[in-house]
């Protein structure tokens, strides 16, 4: 079993900026893939960044060149830093792990997002 917690989230101007942090307890050894999906009202949960343990990355082509996202893996902590915010950003955050990309087998309880105009 593995417990994900998220934090960070709030409210921001556009252009500004957060960081969010996923620190994973449990089982966290035996997934490969950490990750960040959203899901903004009304709209399906879409990836935002994955990472392998190798450091390997997936970004969502929305966010490249904003958003950055890095790992400690002694801690099993992810952090994603999202710079120049735009309203469209504006989401719940879901901090995610599993064995495989693209398949989440354990999610966080999500932190809100929103960013103003």
């Amino acid at each position: 079993q593995v417990h994900l917690v998220e934090s960070g989230g709030g409210l921001v101007q556009a252009g500004g900026s957060l960081r969010l942090s996923c620190a994973g307890s449990g089982s966290v050894f035996s997934m490969n893939i950490m990750g960040w999906y959203r899901q903004a009202p009304g709209k399906q949960r879409e990836l935002v960044v994955g990472i392998s343990r190798g450091g390997t990355t997936n970004y969502a082509d929305s966010v490249k060149g904003r958003f950055t996202i890095s790992s400690d893996n002694n801690k099993n902590t992810v952090y994603l830093q999202m710079n120049s915010l735009k309203p469209e950003d504006t989401a719940v955050y879901y901090c995610s792990t599993g064995k495989n990309w693209g398949l989440p087998d354990y999610w966080g309880q999500g932190t809100q997002v929103t960013v103003s105009s």
